[in-house]
């Protein structure tokens, strides 16, 4: 420990210890924990981001985690297959054109598309692929299907006659599931459901209207990279996607979300807002008009009762008597007295405290600093004083005002 000189109040030095390291940190252990546990937290959420971000954009064709799609890409395209990538509706739609035989294959999780754009796209080419439908999907797309929660089943044989489910043989258990629920449309669309569980509820449900194949996957985690190579999942992706030369591998983004701007005030305020508002301004003008009337002018009419000033100034010493208040009394009857002098001694209405006490002083021969306490620094401790003190004050106004009044001559007799 080091030791500084430290003055007492009696002017000598006395020693004074340097805190040590140990005492120090004492000090700041609550501020050292504090800042550990919001590193440690910091560090946490940032390894919870990046591992929930690790598995990048599922069944994109271009990720490699196990969410991705890339080992179905890099197997089409070594079956000759040509895979063309595409992050736009119009990408998809010039992408197909340019195909002789396209398979679509279509993914929109996050609802980017409106029914619009889903009816396009499923109408890009003969054979489209959709996996995990969302409901507005089903709605624009299959009407007669709906969803049918997660599978039970501990198998999930094909148990239909598709060409592709059956090459499949049996897919992975788990996933979510399809389910019939009506008529499809006006009767002229064919619904086939493969890999049932639990009686009525499918993993893939084929719509066929026509030449036109739309294929919806229920779950669709199937195809990605780590989910792919077991079961039959391959096999009835493979299947599925390679029955032409191109394969249009769509998964829209927000560049497919219409720019409509934001919303306006009025398509955000709900519909009772404006009559509302209307009804309060009629009630307020209403009572404007109501409360404002004038019944004719004005009459001036004198008060019942007339109230002397002594009454008015015994009234108010009584209650600053009863309040014990003598500093406001005191200062009454000062502000009272340094009215008059400034009127009696010629001053101007600006005159402050200290140019009247300066005036009164001069004119009655008393020191300063006597008659600035008595007219402004004195405080009566007792009402004892309170009176002394008023009558001070009535003193030295009273000589002040004899001085300044001249003296009246009267008339020599001849």
């Amino acid at each position: 420990m080091t030791a500084t000189l430290r003055e007492r109040p009696d002017g000598t030095n006395a020693p004074a210890l340097t805190p040590t390291l140990r005492v120090s940190a004492r000090r700041w252990l609550f501020w050292i924990l504090a800042g550990a546990g919001a590193i440690l937290v910091s560090v946490a959420a940032a390894l919870l981001a990046g591992g929930s971000k690790a598995g990048g954009t599922p069944l994109a064709a271009d990720n490699a985690g196990e969410a991705g799609g890339r080992a179905l890409v890099e197997v089409l395209r070594d079956r000759g297959v040509s895979v063309t990538l595409a992050d736009t509706l119009g990408q998809a739609r010039r992408a197909t054109r340019s195909a002789t035989d396209p398979t679509v294959f279509f993914s929109d999780a996050a609802g980017y598309l409106d029914a619009a754009g889903l009816a396009e796209m499923a109408a890009l080419a003969p054979r489209t692929v959709l996996a995990d439908p969302h409901f507005a999907a089903l709605q624009a797309l299959a009407p007669g299907v709906g969803f049918g929660g997660v599978s039970g089943a501990d198998s999930l044989p094909a148990e239909c006659d598709l060409a592709a489910a059956v090459k499949a043989g049996e897919l992975s258990p788990g996933g979510t599931t399809l389910t019939l629920i009506g008529q499809d449309g006006p009767g002229r669309a064919t619904l086939t459901g493969c890999f049932p569980s639990d009686g009525d509820r499918y993993s893939l449900i084929e719509r066929t209207v026509g030449d036109h194949t739309l294929t919806l996957l229920a779950d669709g985690s199937k195809l990605s990279n780590g989910s792919i190579g077991t079961f039959g999942n391959a096999a009835l992706a493979l299947n599925l996607l390679g029955q032409g030369d191109t394969v249009v591998w769509y998964l829209p983004t927000l560049a497919d979300v219409a720019e409509t701007g934001p919303p306006s005030l009025g398509e955000l305020t709900p519909g009772w807002v404006t009559p509302t508002l209307v009804l309060g301004a009629l009630t307020a003008l209403a009572a404007f008009v109501w409360r404002g009337r004038r019944f004719g002018p004005l009459v001036a009419e004198n008060l019942p009762v007339t109230v002397r000033a002594r009454e008015t100034m015994e009234g108010r010493a009584r209650l600053y008597a009863r309040g014990d208040a003598r500093l406001h009394a005191i200062d009454a009857l000062r502000m009272g007295a340094l009215q008059r002098l400034a009127t009696r001694l010629g001053l101007p209405r600006t005159a402050g405290a200290d140019e009247i006490v300066l005036a009164v002083a001069a004119i009655t021969g008393r020191p300063t600093d006597q008659v600035g306490t008595v007219l402004i620094g004195a405080i009566p401790a007792s009402d004892r004083e309170l009176v002394a003190l008023s009558d001070q004050i009535e003193d030295l106004e009273r000589r002040a005002i004899r001085q300044a009044t001249p003296p009246s001559h009267g008339r020599m007799s001849p």
